[in-house]
């Protein structure tokens, strides 16, 4: 008889089973909400509620017990600053079990866990002309983007053009000036006696 044994061992060793809820015990104060089996789940819930209640105390010490326990500073400072003040008024059950079925594979009866103060984000509503172009723009051919592309290559391909074009404009005037600049050219010894 198992009268008064408190915990479900899970297949685990008592350390594997230990880090494992330490684990998901992070990811549930990360995300607010994680997908696992329904065994799982109902024995994350004792140790969430510990956790969320120990931040409630908000002392040093608390925060140093749950730092033992989570190894992760981010998560810790999320859990007092953020997710313990939503707590405030409640006085345990922090979180809820959805089923949601159970697994194809092996037929492991399936849960969603998250915290009671969990909110969806909003989708934000898109008018009837933005899901329109959405539809057509999945629906249409391809070829306009193929065409799309073309264009924009052939666009880059003037404005190098054009670029090479201005680069020999600037050495063609640059070259000007020398030329007017050139000094005279000396007479031939020649041509002086002739004066």
């Amino acid at each position: 008889m198992r009268h008064r044994v408190a915990g479900r061992k899970l297949s685990r060793h008592t350390r594997h089973r230990e880090l494992m809820f330490r684990n998901m015990v992070v990811s549930l104060l990360q995300h607010e909400r994680i997908k696992t089996t329904l065994a799982k789940g109902k024995e994350l819930r004792g140790w969430a509620d510990r956790i969320i209640s120990l931040a409630k105390q908000g002392t040093l010490h608390a925060r140093r017990r749950a730092f033992a326990l989570l190894r992760d500073e981010g998560i810790v400072k999320r859990l007092f600053d953020e997710i313990a003040p939503k707590f405030k008024d409640r006085e345990g059950g922090y979180t809820r079990i959805y089923r949601l079925g159970w697994r194809g594979g092996d037929g492991a009866p399936l849960s969603l866990v998250e915290l009671a103060t969990y909110v969806p984000p909003e989708e934000k509503k898109k008018s009837a002309m933005k899901k329109a172009k959405e539809v057509i723009g999945k629906v249409a051919p391809k070829k306009k983007e193929k065409i799309e592309k073309k264009e924009k290559v052939e666009k880059k391909e003037k404005e190098k053009v054009v670029q090479k074009k201005v680069k020999k404009v600037e050495k063609v005037e640059k070259e000007t000036p020398k030329e007017k600049k050139e000094k005279p050219k000396k007479k031939k010894p020649s041509e002086e006696k002739n004066k």
